[in-house]
């Protein structure tokens, strides 16, 4: 039989994550997502439901996330379900409670300043094309079609 745990999640952050370390220095960064669904009912009337995920996270992602993102920042999570049991000591009761392991993660946003938005990553640092060798007469470019270059997807 085949098994396969994994979720993608994309919400808010709703506290600021909280970053520990361990004893022998690994960073574990605990964050809580909500996840906010719309939809209309028969009557034509909205409807939201907003789902509430505890989310942690591990080494160095533990510690970019403490360091660039905030309360009600958004964020696009990609992660493993972990069931998480325990006896309650008042109640003598086990307890358990769903929760996702971080894999990996994209800040989301505009990233320009707004509320919200996680810092702007530097842009990516492209070489400058280098010219074709000459193997016939030289002829001017047509400026009215520029070539596309691989980056310069049209859609």
């Amino acid at each position: 039989m085949a098994n396969f745990n994994k979720v993608i999640l994309a919400g808010n952050l709703t506290r600021d994550p909280e970053l520990r370390y361990t004893p022998k220095g690994v960073a574990i960064a605990k964050l809580g997502l909500a996840i906010n669904r719309t939809w209309k009912n028969e009557t034509g009337e909205t409807k939201e439901e907003v789902t509430f995920v505890d989310v942690d996270a591990f080494a160095r992602q533990a510690e970019v996330i403490g360091q660039y993102l905030k309360k009600g920042n958004p964020i696009l999570i990609e992660g493993r379900l972990r069931l998480d049991t325990w006896d309650d000591k008042q109640t003598n009761q086990k307890r358990s409670k769903l929760g996702v392991v971080l894999e990996s993660f994209q800040f989301l946003g505009t990233g320009r300043g707004e509320p919200g938005a996680a810092p702007a990553a530097p842009p990516a640092q492209r070489p400058a094309p280098q010219p074709a060798p000459a193997s016939g007469p030289a002829e001017a470019p047509d400026s009215s079609n520029p070539p596309l270059e691989e980056d310069d997807v049209p859609f």
